[in-house]
Order: C-alpha cells, then structure tokens, then sequence
C-alpha cells in the first residue's frame, strides 16, 4: 500500500488534516510531533478512525529525543517516550512504529564510538518491548547530516546487531549518502517499511518522486518480494499526490 506522511501536517489540528488525506490516500504515517503528538490526539483521532477507510501507523517523535544521548537521563526519557508511544499505538491498532537512531554531541569531538554504545543499548531495550507488544518496530536510517547516527548500510548493521530489530527504510536519505543499494543488499531482509521522496543526492530535500534523481524503478525493481508499505514523505499534500500518481505508474 502507498501511504503518506509529513512532519508538515503536524503543524494543524489532526482534524484539518485527516479529511484531506482520506481523499487521496488509504493510510496515514502520524508523525507523533507538535499537533499530533499521539497523546494528546488519540481520544479524538479514535472517535475519527471508524469514519475513514484507512490504516495508521506511528512515526515516533525525534525532534526532543536521542536515544544515543550520553546523558543517561535524557537517555531515559527518550526511550520511554519511545515506549509511550507503542503502548499508543498498539492500543489504537497501529501495527508499526519508525523511529529514529539519535545522534552524538555537535559540541564536544570525538564522541561518536560512545554514543554508538549507547544507542545500542536503547535499541537492544525497545527490541525486547517490540517483542513483548507484538508490535513491529523499525530503525530508520538518516541523511546526509554529520551528527547523526546510521547512515550507512554498515553503520545500521551495527546499531542493530544482536537483535531482531527491523528497519525502515528510508530511500531519500540514502540517496543523500550514496547509499542506496548497500542498504538494500546488506539489510533487505530487515526492511518492513519504507520512505519514499527524492532529492538531488545533495541534501535531503523531500522533493517530489521524479524530480530529483533518484532511479525508482531500479529501487523498486531491487527491493524484490517488499510487501509492506511505501510511505510518501512530502512537504506537502499537494507533492505527496503527485508522487502518488508517478509511484502508482511505476508500481503496476
């Protein structure tokens, strides 16, 4: 199924947001920040649920969290909040959680190998409460942004080593470190969602599918028997409908 998902939605009441999607798409990716923080909206968006043909899923906070933090209480509380969030959503029928690998100090050097450490052992916590939920949670890889953790095929492999931790992957981001198919060949048989938008390999732009220089058809092509989703992560409704259309024609 092609869903859709922006951190732009979250800037308006769920209200304003769930009717216009429902028009275009047959699932939401909620992405738990600012106006939709899942708490906060879960009453209302429960009463909303049954009028609509559609599935969710979370997108886990990430602006106020970290999970590889070196502050062990910030550390915590990022996890936790991870944790809120699935007993949310699994309350709420929401199958999968995304969440983010957290990043290291911006300000002290030479950090990278402890928070590494840490991260790890956060997700080695969440893998065990993914477990015990029955929920599916996935790690999703990040872009070309120098503090942040996982970016490379080797770097994911490593942050879920040991576990049973699936990913997310996200197809705009590792376009932005070149990428794309070291992810696919090393972790493939991890990868229960995926993200899709484009970008100039540059930075990550969010832009319309077809407008950066992104070979979808190849990706598409390469990631073989994929069965679950395809989450359009737009700056826009108007972009995500675009890139529905062009995803739709690349996809039959």
């Amino acid at each position: 199924m092609i869903g859709v998902s922006s951190p732009s939605f979250s800037s308006y009441p769920m209200e304003d947001v769930l009717p216009g999607l429902a028009k275009f798409f047959k699932h939401w990716e909620i992405v738990s920040e600012a106006e939709h923080q899942l708490p906060q909206i879960a009453p209302r968006l429960a009463m909303m649920m049954d009028n609509y043909d559609m599935t969710f899923s979370l997108h886990a906070p990430f602006c106020d969290t970290n999970i590889a933090s070196l502050n062990e209480r910030i550390r915590e509380a990022s996890v936790m909040e991870i944790i809120n969030m699935v007993e949310y959503a699994v309350n709420m029928n929401m199958r999968t959680v995304t969440f983010h690998p957290g990043q290291y100090s911006m300000a002290v050097p030479d950090m990278q190998e402890r928070s590494i450490a840490t991260a790890k052992r956060s997700i080695r916590m969440l893998d065990r409460i993914a477990e015990e939920y029955g929920v599916n949670m996935a790690l999703e890889n990040m872009p070309s942004m120098p503090f942040m953790l996982g970016h490379t095929a080797q770097e994911m492999a490593e942050l879920i080593d040991g576990t049973e931790m699936p990913i997310c992957f996200d197809v705009g981001h590792a376009n932005t470190v070149g990428q794309i198919d070291e992810i696919i060949d090393l972790l493939g048989d991890r990868i229960i969602n995926v993200h899709v938008h484009d970008n100039d390999g540059t930075a990550d732009k969010h832009m319309t599918v077809g407008d950066g220089n992104i070979d979808f058809e190849s990706v598409f092509k390469k990631l073989g028997r994929y069965t679950g989703n395809y989450i359009i992560e737009s700056r826009s409704l108007e972009s995500a409908v675009e890139s529905l259309d062009r995803l739709n024609a690349l996809l039959r």
